[in-house]
Order: structure tokens, then sequence, then C-alpha cells
């Protein structure tokens, strides 16, 4: 089953790799560089299932995205990342820098993609 997962994440470097492997992994990505962005794209595109996002991004930050994504489309799977950011509201969380593994366990667990 393929799913289409919106990856959120300021630095495009980041957001290439994330995008790399998840496309490894049979998903289908589309991308945002800032929160305002990832919920234009929500609003776009019906078929997106998985919400990934940075916490740490200027303006809007990962927290933020995550409830106003939840609030826009309630059946949403979020995922968030974070390098130093304490996890908040119960979502699940990757710290970054991960492997390839690492996501792709993370993914089966809590999205059940693979």
């Amino acid at each position: 089953m393929n799913h289409t997962v919106l990856v959120v994440d300021d630095d495009p470097g980041v957001l290439d790799v994330i995008v790399g492997m998840l496309e490894e992994l049979g998903c289908e990505v589309t991308r945002a560089q800032s929160g305002p962005d990832a919920l234009d794209r929500l609003r776009q595109n019906e078929s997106i299932s998985i919400l990934i996002t940075d916490i740490n991004m200027p303006g809007m930050d990962g927290h933020e995205l995550a409830e106003l994504a939840k609030r826009l489309r309630p059946e949403l799977k979020i995922l968030q990342l974070s390098g130093r950011e304490p996890r908040r509201g119960g979502l699940p969380m990757i710290r970054k820098p991960f492997s390839f593994e690492e996501l792709a366990d993370t993914m089966r667990r809590t999205t059940g993609v693979c």
C-alpha cells in the first residue's frame, strides 16, 4: 500500500535526506519548508495520510503545525523530528540524527508503513 507522506523541515539538506529514505521505503513523498506551506499542501492534497515534521523551525514550530494539521485532518498520522526539543503532546518523535533503520522502524510502529 502506498502512503503519501508530507515531510516538513526548514533545512533543505535534511529534507532531501528524509525524502530519499521515505522513497526507499516505498512512500510517495511531498515536501514543505515551513508550517504555513505544509498546511497549504494538506489543504490541496487529500491523499496525504502522514505528516513528518521537524519541531524546531522558525515562525510556526512543529508543535503548532501538528496541532493545526490535526484540526484540519483529524485522521492524519503525525511523527515529529528533533535534535534537541522535548517530546510534547503525546505524538511519536524520532531524534535527529537517525538512521534509515530507525526511520523504517519508527514508521512501522507509529504509522503502519512497511
